[in-house]
């Protein structure tokens, strides 16, 4: 099948009897014009398409314009869908899984149509759709001699991964940073976007969550306050704008193409990024082919584990906090039959009492659960007692603005589910696990949900206790991940 722009429309060149229109051919995963320099190119349309791959509808430009900077060489075509020896390709999220394509009849080219399942969230990709992408200059913008005006000081750990990641920004290469929660990882990553925006690189912080993107962006741009900064996630404000740094979630990036010369996954063994290769490809796709690639994790996998130890892996390890104190070590707690007393709407005795000392002190705290179907039942147990308790979990409408409440201390305590094991941080907090033998409590998960505490200088202590019906192999190799951290910490001076 071969294509043409014609009519507003995508359509088959054999359906089409109009000569001398610019076609793309079935073998051909991408095509392009000759850049005319003379062209007067729209600096709108820059700004909305570079560094982007975009569905013709979601280009609020004409067609003719499009065509006409496609023929001047300043746009970029690429084929929605490529065929395999195996079927069919996404070139937007990679899938070429052959159970996640279908076929549907088709208005643009009046017969069926193959199109991808997979991202179709993100807009339809067809056989007879293109992805368009910028294919001219850059866009200018002006970045101050010194971008960076934080004044803090980094801690002997963090200088020494700040150190290595100047060195990966310029020599384009890839580097591990491994530093337990808490570390200031945000504040390392400073100096490195520094030298990067130095030489005019385009930089991107991707993490799977929306909530560290929200947390992060006024950091970023408080540390940056002279250069545009533009954070992506879904309903944000930023969606059509381009900037020299972009926060976004790692969905997101499966809109970009060759964008960033340096590209910072946070949170690398997260869900969902750790368990989906769509966005592993999204954040390869996104990078230019000559850039700089910069994982952080406070838990790496096992497999990350053994490449570091082979030297397969280049990898900087914080073990220590920035406040030069030793992380908090969870405590196991028995509990007895929990659910069982869950059903009869009544909680363990010894979690009860820890709930009521919290809130007699007014030291808020999490309360983790592995539900969301438990934690309704436990939310309404608690507020019989305190009505300002309150629960979030990943389909709740309104956890945005209870963890903003929870942030502001009008809610004392907060029953959560995984959800808010990272990227939210109070600053005198306690934290237990209701359930901690679940399945859903992996070492990484309790090693997360641990390093919620003792994160401030001002408050470096705190308690973290596993409420349990059985000792699981996990909660056992999570204590034993901050121990060892806190061991190694002391051989190498980082605390006290």
């Amino acid at each position: 099948m071969r294509f043409l722009l014609e009519n507003e429309l995508l359509i088959p060149e054999h359906l089409s009897d109009k000569p001398g229109v610019k076609r793309i051919s079935d073998h051909e995963s991408g095509h392009s014009q000759p850049l005319n320099p003379s062209y007067d190119y729209s600096p709108e349309l820059q700004q909305l398409l570079y560094g982007k791959q975009l569905l013709l509808e979601e280009i609020p430009f004409s067609l003719e314009d499009i065509q006409q900077h496609y023929v001047n060489g300043f746009v970029h075509y690429r084929k929605c869908i490529t065929k395999t020896k195996e079927g069919y390709s996404c070139v937007r999220c990679g899938n070429s899984d052959q159970k996640l394509f279908a076929l549907f009849e088709c208005a643009r080219c009046q017969q069926e149509c193959t199109y991808c399942r997979k991202c179709i969230n993100m807009g339809r990709m067809s056989e007879c759709t293109v992805m368009v992408s910028w294919a001219g200059p850059s866009p200018t913008g002006e970045i101050p001699a010194k971008p960076l005006v934080w004044e803090g000081s980094l801690s002997a750990g963090q200088q020494k991964a700040s150190t290595e990641l100047i060195r990966a920004v310029q020599t384009n290469d890839q580097l591990l940073i491994w530093a337990v929660c808490g570390a200031g990882k945000t504040e390392i990553l400073f100096e490195g976007i520094e030298t990067a925006l130095q030489a005019g690189k385009r930089v991107c912080i991707a993490t799977p969550r929306t909530d560290v993107v929200i947390e992060l962006a006024p950091r970023i741009k408080a540390a940056f306050p002279q250069v545009d900064v533009i954070a992506l996630y879904g309903g944000s404000e930023d969606r059509n704008k381009t900037a020299p740094i972009t926060l976004s979630t790692t969905h997101q990036l499966l809109r970009f193409y060759k964008a960033f010369d340096m590209i910072i996954i946070d949170e690398v063994d997260a869900f969902p990024y750790s368990v989906e290769p769509m966005l592993q490809y999204a954040v390869n796709q996104a990078k230019k082919d000559i850039s700089s690639t910069i994982y952080l994790t406070a838990t790496p996998n096992k497999t990350w584990k053994k490449e570091i130890s082979a030297g397969k892996r280049k990898a900087v390890t914080i073990p220590a906090r920035y406040h030069r104190q030793p992380l908090p070590v969870p405590e196991y707690v028995w509990c007895g039959n929990w659910e069982k007393r869950l059903k009869k709407k009544r909680l363990p005795g010894n979690l009860m009492a820890w709930i009521k000392e919290h809130l007699e002190k007014g030291k808020q705290a999490f309360l983790f659960v592995p539900r969301i179907t438990y934690l309704e039942s436990i939310v309404q147990v608690l507020q019989s007692i305190e009505p300002r308790i309150q629960g979030v979990h990943a389909e709740a409408p309104d956890r945005k603005e209870k963890v903003a409440r929870f942030r502001t201390g009008e809610i004392p305590i907060i029953v959560t589910t995984t959800i808010l094991e990272r990227g939210v941080t109070v600053p005198n907090i306690d934290v237990a696990v209701l359930g901690a033998e679940d399945r859903i409590f992996t070492e990484s998960a309790l090693v997360q949900i641990s390093g919620r505490v003792g994160r401030s200088a001002q408050f470096p202590t705190g308690q973290i206790l596993f409420f349990h019906f059985g000792r699981t192999m996990e909660m056992v190799k999570a204590k034993q991940h901050i121990e060892k951290m806190n061991k190694e910490a002391l051989q190498n001076g980082f605390i006290d």
